[in-house]
């Protein structure tokens, strides 16, 4: 049936409201989409101040706040193995809160914790990963081995007697020669300190064995001669220590083990502002500006998507609650 030319009008006038109530909409959308971020970023850090954490933060921080317009501050909150800080970013509301993910809170504290307020996989949005920390299986210098060979024959020969330091039960350095002790099937001593550094003068004065310790906090040591380096968890050998074999060359394929760190949001980050981001962080572990301190300190920028981050999480997931259940972790 063919519209009279009153019932065309009226359709056409009808068509012509929606389309000048849809455009508004749409024009309003754009604009919500474009115009953030509309306020200052914060980056929870859920550590002190201080060493690696430290570097990647500030300087991922800076870069990405040129790229989006707006200042990336740095709001440390140590505690609870990073729990504290997690929990914040996981409830915060403004849509202007991201947090530094790390190898601890993301990969490890989810199957050492009996009980978490927050899920580590759900609560959170993936955005990149920013850089990896080269951990370094280190002895003291008097103990009579040259690399990891030696070292694991030694250790086999006599065991229970060779023993390790960490900065504490879960810490990298326990996890790091856990991994270790897994697939070589060695039983070394661990001996949990409180922090770092306590745990480095006992190393250096010989009280204790061994170690896994990140790269900035022991190269000068080791260049000094103090320490001997017997393998590093990267997969290639690094720059600055190029006659250094790796744990899989020495005859573990596959081992990799470095502290890392990446940018997470909470779960109701807009799909939108997580691509920005993303896109400013390839950028910024691009930029020689950004990355020259972090190299300096042995540390790898990345840089990459949130898809790809996503999965690197889900590998050392895999890798850590293996590794977490057959050493017994569990928190301080």
């Amino acid at each position: 049936m063919t519209p009279t030319p009153s019932r065309r009008s009226a359709l056409q006038l009808g068509s012509a409201l929606a389309a000048a109530t849809a455009f508004p909409a749409l024009t309003g959308s754009a604009h919500t989409q474009s115009s953030w971020p509309s306020k200052p970023i914060r980056l929870l850090v859920p550590f002190a101040p201080g060493g690696s954490s430290e570097i990647v933060a500030r300087s991922a921080a800076n870069e990405i706040g040129k790229t989006l317009g707006q200042t990336v501050f740095v709001d440390n909150k140590p505690g609870a193995s990073g729990n504290i800080a997690m929990h914040e970013c996981a409830t915060s509301t403004d849509g202007h809160t991201l947090i530094l993910g790390h190898i601890g809170t993301f990969a490890v504290n989810p199957f050492i914790f009996d009980k978490l307020p927050f899920d580590t996989n759900k609560d959170f949005k993936p955005i990149s990963l920013l850089a990896k920390v080269p951990s370094l299986y280190v002895v003291n210098a008097d103990l009579p081995v040259k690399n990891l060979k030696e070292f694991i024959a030694l250790a086999k020969s006599q065991p229970g007697k060779l023993n390790y330091g960490s900065a504490g039960n879960g810490s990298a350095g326990h996890l790091a020669f856990e991994y270790l002790k897994m697939v070589s099937d060695i039983f070394v001593l661990h001996v949990p300190y409180r922090g770092t550094g306590p745990q480095l003068t006992d190393l250096l004065a010989g009280r204790l064995d061994a170690a896994s310790v990140g790269a900035p906090a022991i190269l000068a040591h080791v260049k000094s001669g103090k320490l001997r380096c017997i393998a590093t968890g990267t997969k290639e050998r690094l720059p600055q220590l190029p006659d250094v074999p790796t744990v899989a060359e020495s005859g573990y394929p596959g081992f990799e083990m470095t502290q890392w760190y990446g940018l997470n949001a909470p779960a109701n980050m807009p799909p939108e502002a997580i691509i920005k981001i993303a896109d400013a962080c390839s950028k910024a572990m691009k930029n020689p500006q950004a990355t020259e301190r972090l190299r300096g300190d042995t540390a790898q920028p990345v840089g990459d998507t949130p898809a790809q981050y996503a999965g690197f999480i889900k590998t050392e997931q895999a890798r850590w609650r293996l590794v977490a259940a057959r050493a017994r972790i569990k928190p301080d």
